[in-house]
């Protein structure tokens, strides 16, 4: 049903004296490929029971970013593409709290939901216009723009650059 029809619908249910439901919660569909990512904590869209899990081209389907800069970990100037955090955390409805991010070998570091802003990290598939295998920091890797924000160039931000990444929990304030 279009917005206009529900404009309307909502305004003669509330003319005749009822009060209407509230819409469903926005969902998120199943992946139909091999999940790379779950989602845990307190999250508002989930489509696994307490979750939301990720195929790539559910991630690719969110809007895709890419930036150039230099990492500590690789040469040159490396091409990066990727879901923004910043997207994830509003298609989930994330605004506050912390993120538990772990990877495949159980390294996990806490970023905050801060770190989620426009033109900050993503959640990088591509590196060099390429897929990044489990042997080469992919399928996930949480990459800042160094290069672009002087905020970005510090042990802390380099700490949170986790790779081989498979799962976040979100935790509430």
């Amino acid at each position: 049903m279009c917005a206009f029809m529900k404009n309307i619908l909502t305004g003669l249910v509330l003319a005749a004296g009822f009060v209407a439901a509230p819409l469903a919660a926005e969902t998120l569909p199943p992946p139909t490929g091999e999940v790379i990512l779950s989602v845990t904590g307190d999250i508002s869209v989930r489509n696994d029971g307490d979750s939301a899990v990720f195929d790539m081209d559910m991630l690719r389907g969110m809007g895709e970013v890419t930036f150039a800069t230099t990492t500590p970990w690789t040469e040159g100037v490396q091409e990066f593409t990727g879901v923004s955090l910043h997207t994830l955390a509003e298609r989930l409805g994330v605004a506050s709290g912390s993120i538990k991010a772990t990877a495949i070998n159980d390294y996990a570091i806490d970023i905050p939901v801060t770190d989620a802003v426009e033109g900050g990290p993503i959640l990088a598939y591509l590196q060099n216009g390429k897929p990044m295998s489990v042997r080469y920091n992919g399928p996930l890797w949480l990459v800042y723009p160094y290069d672009l924000n002087e905020a970005y160039r510090s042990e802390v931000i380099y700490s949170r650059s986790i790779w081989q990444l498979v799962r976040l929990d979100v935790v509430a304030d």
